[in-house]
């Protein structure tokens, strides 16, 4: 079960955290990984872990908000992995302590940072799915991933706006595609993340981190076992879907 021999997976994002967690993920169960980040050396330090655990991955290293760039860089991964990419992991997005994520009440933010949270979340994620279709649907499978989070469906106090946008967005989009292209074979899917162990920096969760009925925020390995299951071979009949994985946090 959730054997993944054959397949190329693209994680995007995969540089720490938990990207690294869904790409070691993967690759444990037999898929040849494409590691992107926008930092080479943080793709190449997720690529070393695989490695080092039997996997097999080559770094990915791309900005996923420029088309031209998703496009080599996803021949590429298939050249050095010898295949085609047929599970795509949207999960690239603006770490708070390397970006400007858009934090703080609208009503303060500079409208020339409206764009960025809302390009990396949406039109990312539209790249990276574009690019990939053809591939699936000539093989007549395949699996997309879309790594989202509460804030796309729950209005918060906490300055996040921008982020939620974007994730709001990007969860329509999944949508429409999962119908379009269910008839060939190929399944589409969003996990939306709780508070997970790296969040934090640039506005205040300590209010949500209190209310998680687990009593502790996610990490790594949750994410990675979460999209192990969406993008298996057994959830084929699974799409169209947002799955919240968030220790029991209640959605509205």
């Amino acid at each position: 079960m959730f054997d993944f021999t054959g397949h190329i997976a693209l994680v995007t994002g995969a540089g720490r955290n938990a990207g690294a967690g869904m790409a070691r993920a993967l690759a444990g169960q037999g898929a040849a990984v494409a590691v992107n980040d926008l930092d080479l050396g943080r793709a190449e330090d997720t690529c070393a872990q695989i490695e080092q655990a039997g996997g097999r991955a080559v770094p990915a290293p791309f900005d996923v908000t420029d088309l031209d760039a998703v496009r080599a860089g996803v021949a590429k991964a298939g050249t050095d992995l010898g295949g085609t990419v047929d599970v795509l992991v949207n999960n690239a997005g603006i770490p708070a302590d390397i970006g400007d994520m858009g934090y703080g009440p609208f009503r303060d933010l500079d409208p020339a940072k409206w764009r960025t949270p809302v390009e990396i979340n949406l039109f990312g994620a539209m790249n990276c799915v574009h690019t990939v279709l053809p591939g699936m649907r000539e093989a007549g499978w395949g699996r997309i991933v879309q790594i989202s989070s509460g804030a796309g469906r729950v209005g918060l106090g906490m300055g996040v706006a921008l982020y939620g946008s974007g994730k709001s967005g990007v969860e329509g989009f999944i949508r429409h595609i999962s119908q379009e292209e269910a008839p060939a074979g190929i399944t589409a899917n969003v996990l939306a993340l709780g508070l997970m162990s790296n969040a934090g920096r640039g506005t205040d969760t300590s209010g949500v981190a209190a209310g998680i009925p687990t009593g502790r925020r996610g990490n790594p390995e949750d994410a990675g076992a979460a999209v192990v299951y969406l993008a298996s071979p057994e959830a084929s009949w699974l799409t169209g879907q947002t799955i919240d994985l968030n220790g029991g946090s209640q959605t509205r």
